[in-house]
Formats: C-alpha cells, sequence, structure tokens
C-alpha cells in the first residue's frame, strides 16, 4: 500500500466506503458475537451464532439484528478511514528510498494505525455494545421472570412481565457524559488499544505480504480478487489471534449486566475471574464470529482501497465543473 501514492481525501473516501459496505453485509454476525462473548456461567441464553440469530429474530423481528447498525454506520467510515490511511502515512515514512519495509517496520506501521483508529473505536464499540447486548439482558430478565411466576401462584403467573423502553445511543451518549464526562465514552481504552494495536501489527504486515503474492510485477497492483483474499486471510487470523481482548473488551464496556453476572475493575481483574470461573476457552468466545466478521469487511475494505473508487469519484468533480 505504501507504494501507491494516494492523496488523503481518497484514502479516506475510500476506508469509509469500504467500511459502510462491510459494516451492512455483517453486522448481524457481529450482534451475535457481542451476545456470545458477554453471556457467562449465569443464565445462558445462546448455544451459538445460528441459535442466537435465530431466537434474536424470533424475539425482535428481522432488524433486531441490527440494533446498533447506525452507530456503526456513523462512525466506521472516520475509523476504517483512520486506520487505513494511518497505515499507509507510517508505512510511508518508515520507508527508506522507497526500498521494500522489513517485516518489524511494517508491524511497526500497523501498530501506528491501531493506536490512531481507536480514538473511533472505543466509543463506536461502547455505545454499540449498550445496543446489541440490550436484546439478550431483556430476554433473560422476561425469561427469569416467567420461571419465577411459574413457580409461584397461577395468577401471578397469568400476568405479564413488565418491558423496559431500551435507550437509544443518543440517550446513552448523554447519559455518559452527564454522569462521567467524555471518559464515559472511552471506558474500556485501554482494553481496545490491547485488542486493536496487536490486531493492526499482524493484519496489516500479513495482508501486504500475501497481496504481494498475487503480483506478476512489482509495480502493477494485485487483481482485486488478490486483495479480497488476502484481506479475508489476514483479517479473520489476526482476528481470532486478539480474540482474548476483544472478550475483555466486551465485557468491561457492557454497562447492563444479566442475572448472577460477574463485574469487574479492570483489565486484569476481568482477566482473572474469567479464567477463574469460565475457563481459558472462554476467551474464546465468539471467535468464529469475529472471524467471520473480520474476513469479509476487510476483504471488502481492501478491494474497495486498492481499486480505488474514491479516485475515480474525485477525478470527475473537476470535469463537472468545467
Amino acid at each position: 500500500m505504501a507504494d501507491k501514492q494516494i492523496s488523503l481525501p481518497a484514502k479516506l473516501i475510500n476506508g469509509g466506503i469500504a467500511g459502510l459496505i462491510g459494516v451492512t453485509c455483517v453486522f448481524p454476525i457481529d450482534l451475535a458475537k457481542t451476545r456470545l462473548q458477554n453471556q457467562q456461567n449465569g443464565q445462558r441464553m445462546y448455544s451459538s451464532l445460528s441459535d442466537c440469530l435465530i431466537k434474536t429474530i424470533r424475539s425482535e423481528g428481522y432488524f433486531g439484528m441490527y440494533r446498533g447498525a447506525a452507530v456503526n454506520l456513523t462512525l466506521v467510515t472516520p475509523e476504517k478511514a483512520i486506520k487505513l490511511a494511518a497505515n499507509d502515512f507510517f508505512r510511508h515514512h518508515l520507508s527508506k528510498d522507497g526500498k521494500k519495509l522489513t517485516l518489524l517496520r511494517e508491524m511497526l506501521a500497523g501498530c501506528g494505525a491501531g493506536t490512531c483508529q481507536v480514538i473511533v473505536t472505543t466509543p463506536m464499540e461502547m455505545l454499540k455494545i449498550q445496543l446489541q447486548d440490550a436484546g439478550r439482558i431483556e430476554a433473560q430478565k422476561k425469561l427469569m421472570a416467567a420461571q419465577a411466576q411459574l413457580s409461584s401462584s397461577p395468577a401471578a403467573a397469568a400476568a405479564e412481565p413488565a418491558v423496559e423502553r431500551r435507550p437509544t445511543a443518543t440517550q446513552i451518549t448523554r447519559e455518559l457524559l452527564r454522569s462521567k464526562g467524555i471518559a464515559g465514552l472511552y471506558k474500556g481504552l485501554g482494553a481496545t488499544l490491547l485488542r486493536d494495536v496487536p490486531f493492526s501489527i499482524v493484519y496489516f504486515p500479513l495482508f501486504a505480504n500475501l497481496n504481494k503474492l498475487g503480483q506478476k510485477d512489482p509495480n502493477v497492483k494485485a487483481p482485486f480478487y488478490v486483495s479480497f483474499l488476502s484481506g479475508c486471510v489476514a483479517g479473520s487470523t489476526a482476528a481470532v489471534a486478539v480474540n482474548p481482548c476483544d472478550v475483555i473488551k466486551t465485557r468491561l464496556q457492557s454497562l447492563q449486566r444479566g442475572v448472577n453476572e460477574d463485574t469487574y475493575s479492570g483489565i486484569l481483574d476481568c482477566t482473572k475471574k474469567i479464567w477463574q470461573r469460565e475457563g481459558p476457552t472462554a476467551f474464546f468466545k465468539g471467535a468464529y464470529c469475529r472471524a467471520l466478521v473480520i474476513a469479509p469487511l476487510f476483504g471488502i475494505a481492501q478491494v474497495v482501497y486498492f481499486v480505488g473508487i474514491a479516485e475515480f469519484l474525485l477525478d470527475l468533480l473537476p470535469k463537472r465543473r468545467a
């Protein structure tokens, strides 16, 4: 990517388009990932990805699978744009006279990109997780209420449980800003860095080297399908590698808890409680969901980015003005 001289506006537009397309395609799987990661050894609602999606559709309707999508669609444009453009920026400045980057320098460029993106990623994930997990908590409360009513009097069993109104992203934002200030939106910043920096360190060098395998000539970019497959393979590999960090981040950023579920004071406390009470396999909850989300998301991102849709659009502007 560093070899291509693409203008900054084009980089930002390409990253934004890639993010919008990718999120629209895979958001239901991401919702299932969040719910699977958040359920603990209390009242488990879902047994798998398919079970989660089926139950979500039954209880919340088709659009229930897209709860929190508006937040992602709004903020994914700057997030993906910053991530891809920052990687290009660092690769360019770490390269010497246009020479091939060493693996260490590629990893440093990825580290810089991952660090930059958390400015947008942390509040985006914070809001998205609350909206995605609200349905799980509500379903759990209904189930517990129904069980309690069945064990009590017939009259109580016939009563309908109270339905709580789910807060919107705007309401959550206002409440966090009112009670905790801007720091409220950046809860879990450390865990987000712990996930996104290693992800970018793995992803960007792996993608760059896989993509080069499809280049017949170093001066000619690889076919779009090579960029797509390289993005998919690199994305899914990096996603699974950092999944333990993603589980910790998801748990720390969740404001609401289900029945008998633990609360955490920080990264170390969360890691210790998960290990002791749920076992090491809990750190890989939702790993296959995350791989299914990240693979096409970054495959699409790299195709859009390398094809350079924005360059084509920007080239049209002077012609239209003429």
